[in-house]
């Protein structure tokens, strides 16, 4: 079954390895603030990529879709 974003929320010490993974420019430090925020974590994806938004948005769609 597909994952969501609360499972992802609830589970921040584990999602956050399998992230720097997926998006290895961010830090620890980053992750820390992100918190599970899917906001933060896509603002922070583009200070540190540059992506446009719609573009990081779907970027993350599909990983939470494999995450399942």
């Amino acid at each position: 079954s597909e994952m969501d974003w609360d499972q992802i929320e609830r589970n921040w010490k584990q999602a956050q390895q399998k992230i720097k993974r997926k998006w290895v420019r961010l830090t620890d430090a980053d992750l820390n603030t992100i918190k599970g925020r899917r906001d933060r974590l896509e603002d922070t994806i583009h200070e540190r990529y540059g992506f446009a938004a719609d573009h990081i948005s779907k970027e993350v769609d599909d990983w939470l879709r494999w995450q399942g």
